[in-house]
């Protein structure tokens, strides 16, 4: 037997979201879509990138008169 073990507690906020999962169950897809739409980033087209680094205008150096 564990000391600190509460099997029958279980936080408002936990039941809080099992219950809304329980109505909603698209909830956890809809979290899903908005996190990818947020942090999933396209994959980066290395010719694209190597074109526009080829073709950046050189900065010239400041010049003192």
């Amino acid at each position: 037997m564990r000391i600190f073990s509460r099997p029958q507690y279980e936080s408002e906020f936990t039941r809080f979201l099992n219950e809304l999962k329980q109505r909603d169950p698209d909830v956890q897809k809809a979290q899903h879509a908005g996190m990818a739409r947020l942090w999933d980033k396209p994959p980066i087209d290395q010719d694209e990138r190597r074109r526009a680094a080829a073709s950046a205008v050189k900065r010239l150096p400041y010049v003192y008169e």
